[in-house]
């Protein structure tokens, strides 16, 4: 099969990735539950496993990147991803589980850094801002088709959407092997590629440029403050529906039901507002940038405890929507800004390190919004909004930081 070009393969995993992850996590809690038989701690545990294992591997795996090669990361990931979810739709086991998410929590490092450095490489920064956006909504558009399909698929069987999602990923890894070009890519000398001394160069490189670039220092902190948000709002907004909001009686539907058709919603305002991003906004102007991120994180804020105030169905569900579509807004624009500030010798060591930080926050931060939790979901849907505001404290200083020259080679 001959070399597809970067742009469309890109693409091809936007679509298919999205798809076929969806498909899994449509019926993945439901089949711990039901399937499985994990009570709320082995729940826990398992999501804490993932995001420990993403902490420990976040920087090794993306000095691999910068070292060897993005694209052979970027396979090596999709690899033990569609591992873990073969592994998991077939060996009903929690012990087993667990190890299969290990594997996975490597998989998501390998990925993290490694796809969007690539990408970069392959289209130039100038370029590659529209494809950050056109990836954003290919995936919502992915994940409505993929989040369908799961749920039919998991009428017939639990287990069937988490096997075959995860066989897809495999097929998804071979097309990859045979059709990924890697052009852009400079590989480390071999003297350097074959030391750990040479390893530890591109370590601390990335490190140094975190230290002197302002922006990607400013990207790192607000990945922190991202992840503290989103795993505590991620993991109970739709308990919140449960608990406090009811559903329309109008229409004789199961609850679960009620949640696909809310985060089918939610997918497809992402693709209207990213498209609207697309269309106004300048991705060549930093400062264009740093303003949207402030003011879609501002609004993103106000909608979240918007959210957790709601008691009516109908309101609680245009402002989750409306939650969505800014939150869809972050990915393309904050990868295009924060890519023109690192070179391209550490790219997915530096993005590596942000992921890392994003772990540590949900680490961190999730525990506290569940404790919360347990009292009121309100409150903690609420906090959970507030915790988002010292994102806009930094995206006011990155406003004062940008400037339509200060791109890195």
């Amino acid at each position: 099969m001959p070399k597809l070009s970067a742009y469309r393969v890109y693409m091809i995993i936007a679509v298919a990735g999205a798809t076929l992850l969806s498909m899994v996590f449509t019926v993945l809690t439901v089949y711990y539950v039901v399937t499985v038989g994990m009570n709320p701690l082995q729940l826990v545990l398992v999501g804490t496993t993932l995001e420990l294992t993403v902490f420990l591997f976040e920087i090794p795996t993306g000095v691999v990147a910068d070292t060897y090669s993005r694209r052979l990361s970027v396979i090596i990931g999709y690899a033990l991803i569609g591992l873990c979810y073969v592994i998991t739709g077939f060996v009903p086991a929690f012990i087993i589980i667990l190890a299969a998410e290990f594997l996975r929590g490597i998989g998501e490092t390998f990925i993290s850094g490694a796809t969007s450095a690539w990408i970069a490489d392959e289209l130039g920064d100038h370029n590659v801002g529209r494809a950050f956006v056109r990836y954003q909504q290919l995936s919502l558009a992915g994940g409505f088709a993929g989040t369908v399909a799961g749920a039919w698929l998991g009428s017939q069987r639990l287990s069937l959407p988490i096997w075959l999602g995860g066989a897809g990923i495999l097929v998804l890894v071979l097309f990859l092997i045979f059709a990924m070009p890697e052009h852009g890519f400079n590989r480390t000398s071999a003297p350097d590629r074959e030391t750990w001394r040479g390893m530890w160069h591109t370590t601390r490189d990335g490190m140094r440029v975190v230290r002197v670039q302002p922006v990607v220092l400013m990207f790192l902190l607000v990945a922190v403050v991202f992840g503290a948000f989103s795993e505590g709002f991620d993991r109970l907004w739709e308990a919140h529906y449960l608990v406090n909001i009811a559903f329309p009686t109008v229409i004789d539907l199961q609850p679960v039901a009620w949640i696909a058709i809310i985060r089918s919603g939610s997918l497809l305002m992402g693709v209207v507002v990213s498209e609207g991003i697309m269309r106004r906004v300048n991705l060549d102007n930093t400062r264009a940038l740093s303003l949207t991120l402030l003011f879609a994180t501002a609004l993103l804020a106000l909608s979240v405890i918007g959210f957790g105030l709601a008691s009516g169905f109908v309101v609680a569900t245009l402002i989750f929507w409306l939650a969505g579509g800014l939150r869809a807004v972050q990915y393309p624009i904050s990868q295009t800004w924060l890519n023109r500030n690192i070179p391209s010798r550490v790219r997915a060591t530096v993005l590596s390190m942000v992921s890392q930080a994003d772990a540590f926050g949900q680490v961190a931060g999730g525990p506290v919004v569940g404790a919360v939790g347990l009292r009121s979901l309100r409150a903690a849907m609420v906090m959970s909004g507030l915790l988002l505001t010292p994102a806009l404290f930094l995206y006011g200083r990155g406003v004062n930081l940008t400037n339509d020259n200060t791109n890195v080679e």
